[in-house]
């Protein structure tokens, strides 16, 4: 990816940050900001991955997060 199409993407995901803010405005959970910002990723046709699990080690106990 080079840096104007990076610096493209991130204006455009900027831009679908604020839309989901000016919205709901603030104070909600952050679940309900995670499913409009996926349904506005979506609607702006911007390919993303949501919610996979990565593996964690807290105090010797192997977590799925």
């Amino acid at each position: 990816m080079t840096k104007v199409s990076l610096n493209n993407l991130a204006y455009k995901v900027f831009g679908a940050i604020i839309e989901v803010h000016r919205n709901l405005g603030p104070g909600l959970l952050e679940s309900v900001y995670h499913k409009c910002m996926v349904e506005e990723l979506k609607l702006r046709n911007i390919n993303f991955q949501s919610e996979f699990k990565i593996p964690v080690t807290y105090k010797n106990i192997n977590l799925e997060l």
